[in-house]
């Protein structure tokens, strides 16, 4: 039996080398027979040249960067614009690419979207677009310096390998890679998104002023993990709620991000008994405070879990995920313990 030649990945995004160029460098614009941009890493600028056409002068899909003598091809800029390492992840990538249908591509340059004003919900959900899953990325390793190793129902999260950071004096835009979070309502609809910034290794958060910041609509929304049923579970920071779930695997957890925002969250109508999962300070006292009033009055009961040290990930990482559970268990309803609790 004869098969057809195997066309190389290399050919294949040349064959469709615009499109490529539209959505891994996004920042730059064609400009007659190459699309113009800073560098393969997306960077805004004009200096790198991608051929869009193969011509006498070479194959389509091939890039010069002026500024430094970088070249490549297509191949190279999924690899340098994703911050990938192993040839397999970039051929998954492109893989992945080649196989959407054309009408979920992104859109021609000339029919592109104005800029989504800066940290809007369309800009949060723009960014979200463009993030990549956490599975064998910087965030995971992060997460799991963090020791939150189990990541069940957390499609909330996401990563980007080259995040903008914006300073808060006139020092230039910075790129760092970010676990980037999904905030959405109690619909389900994407309202914000919250970023950390990470070192290049994932060993923790990047050497920046301010590694964690939110933008969007927050009030009243949240990071999610698992769907809302009767009994859920809502604490401020990510790591926290994360830390948490590693005893609770299947409870519905949110995560408000800061202590004003968790006494403001929206309940779900399907909401009977909700954890409220303080931090040990002042201002995780008045954000119990509030949440639990607000919860009375709306006929939900509200249960406390506190801490042995100053939050969960402080328990998990220093007193270890036994210690941990054994507290949580002394303080939830017995029927959740039986529902909940993994031994």
């Amino acid at each position: 039996m004869e098969y057809e030649p195997i066309i190389t990945l290399a050919e294949r995004l040349a064959h469709d080398a615009e499109a490529v160029c539209r959505h891994y460098l996004s920042n730059g614009d064609r400009a007659g027979r190459y699309w113009q941009v800073g560098d393969a890493r997306n960077t805004p600028g004009r200096s790198t040249y991608v051929r869009l056409h193969s011509t006498a002068k070479g194959p389509a899909g091939k890039w010069t960067d002026a500024a430094t003598g970088e070249h490549g091809d297509l191949l190279d800029i999924i690899r340098e614009c994703w911050g990938l390492h192993d040839f397999k992840d970039v051929a998954d990538e492109a893989r992945r690419f080649l196989s959407m249908p054309a009408a979920e591509r992104p859109e021609p340059a000339t029919a592109r979207r104005a800029p989504a004003p800066q940290g809007s919900p369309e800009a949060a959900r723009r960014l979200i677009a463009i993030s990549k899953p956490i599975a064998g990325k910087i965030a995971q390793t992060y997460l799991r310096k963090r020791g939150i190793t189990d990541l069940r129902d957390t499609d909330s999260l996401h990563f980007h390998p080259r995040c903008y950071y914006r300073p808060m004096d006139t020092a230039p835009t910075e790129t760092w890679p970010a676990m980037v979070a999904s905030v959405t309502d109690v619909m389900g609809k994407i309202t914000g998104a919250h970023r950390t910034w990470l070192d290049r290794a994932g060993r923790g958060k990047a050497p920046i002023d301010t590694p964690r910041r939110a933008m969007g609509d927050l009030l009243g929304n949240a990071v999610r993990f698992g769907a809302s049923t009767d009994v859920m579970a809502a604490g401020e920071g990510i790591e926290t709620v994360l830390s948490l779930r590693q005893a609770l695997p299947r409870m519905p957890t949110l995560a408000g991000l800061s202590a004003a925002h968790l006494a403001a969250i929206a309940f779900p109508e399907s909401l009977r008994r909700l954890y409220i999962v303080r931090d040990n300070d002042p201002a995780g006292e008045a954000a119990r405070d509030t949440l639990a009033e607000r919860a009375n009055a709306a006929g939900i009961e509200a249960i406390v879990l506190t801490p042995e040290l100053e939050d969960y990930n402080e328990d998990l990482l220093i007193l270890g995920l036994p210690a941990l559970r054994a507290r949580v268990r002394q303080q939830m309803s017995p029927q959740d313990v039986t529902r909940f609790l993994v031994s």
